[in-house]
Formats: structure tokens, sequence, C-alpha cells
């Protein structure tokens, strides 16, 4: 009589933990497979681009461009910031170097370029300070670590040449961005990005 009222409660338990278990798995699967930044700078050191030629050329560039595409913003952000894919950037033909810019460029991207365009001056410039100062946070304090902490990151490269500012400046960015070489475009790459997440944020538009 015990057995049978406590075999419901049983039962309930077993399908319980096999839930649990398979939802266990399941989280395990997708840190497994979850892009990161890590896997991006493993995979750009294990192939050397000058030695392929072709289709196989073609297919690590593109395999490379899908990695970055996957990864969070966040990570997205730090593997602008290591450069990561400079090494092949480097190694790539002006045309490759463009059309993997335009590939790895976050949906919007152009858009973003003419919304920021019609931004009164004042606004514009105030975008691109927050966006280079989002950066060169990312960039000087360690994620994880506490605000006000060891910034291991202070001495590292500026987040964009006092030059390419400049000419953004006096230019403005949609014509500068359209005249400049795949490089250039390169450099201003992780710039642009965040630029495109404090318009998304919509600050630049809020009274001040």
């Amino acid at each position: 009589m015990v057995s049978q009222r406590w075999r419901p409660v049983f039962f309930i338990v077993l399908a319980l933990l096999a839930i649990w278990l398979v939802a266990l798995a399941g989280y395990r699967i997708a840190k497994s497979t979850k892009m990161t930044a890590e896997k991006v700078k493993t995979y750009a050191a294990s192939v050397d681009l000058s030695k392929l030629r072709g289709d196989a050329r073609a297919r690590a560039i593109q395999d490379l461009a899908d990695k970055l595409n996957a990864l969070s913003l966040e990570e997205r952000r730090k593997a602008r910031m290591e450069r990561l894919s400079w090494s092949w950037i480097n190694a790539m033909t002006e045309d490759e170097k463009a059309q993997f810019i335009e590939a790895t460029m976050p949906t919007g991207f152009k858009q973003m370029l003419a919304a920021f365009e019609q931004m009164p001056e004042e606004k514009r410039r105030r975008s691109i300070d927050d966006a280079l100062r989002r950066l060169r946070e990312a960039r000087d304090q360690p994620a994880g670590a506490p605000r006000g902490g060891n910034r291991a990151g202070t001495n590292g490269p500026p987040v964009m040449s006092d030059e390419l500012q400049a000419k953004i400046r006096t230019i403005g960015l949609k014509t500068f961005y359209s005249q400049s070489s795949a490089q250039t475009r390169a450099e201003m790459a992780p710039v642009l990005e965040e630029l495109q997440r404090v318009m998304e944020s919509g600050r630049p538009f809020r009274n001040r």
C-alpha cells in the first residue's frame, strides 16, 4: 500500500531528474558550440592565409567572417579591439579586404551612417566622443574586473588615431568612409560598431 502511494512521486522525481539532465546536456553543448573571441583567435592563428589560393582561400576568409558574425556583442567588441583578424587583413588583396569588411559590418550599418549624417553637428561630435570613450573603457577595463580596479590595458593601442578622428570631423563620417581604403575601414570598424550601438541606445537623440 505504501509503495503504491509513493509510486507517482517516484515517477515525478525521475521525470524531473531526466529533464534536469537533458537541460544540463543542452547547456554544455550550447556552451561548447558558442563562438567566442578566443575561438576566433585560435582559428586565425591556425591558418596561414598567405599559403592559400583560389577556392580554399575564399572559403577560409568566409569562415573567419562567419565566426566574427557569430560573436555576441561583447565578444565581437573584444575581437575588434584585439585586432584578431588583422594578420589576415594584412595578407588580403584590396578586393578581399573590401569584401571582408563589408561581410563583417553589423546589420543596419549603412542606415546608421545615413541617420548619423542627418544629426546636428554637435550631436554627431558627442556621439563619436561617446563611442570612443566606451571603447577606451572596454580596452582599459578587463572583462569582469571591478570599476576602478587594475587597468591592464591602458598601454594598448589607441581606439582610433587622432588623424582619423580629425578627418572624420572635417569631411564627415559617411563621406570619409566611402572614400577610404579597405585598410582604413578596418581600423575604423570598432569605432563604427560602437557608434551604431550608441545611436541604437537613443542617447544622441535625448536632450542634454
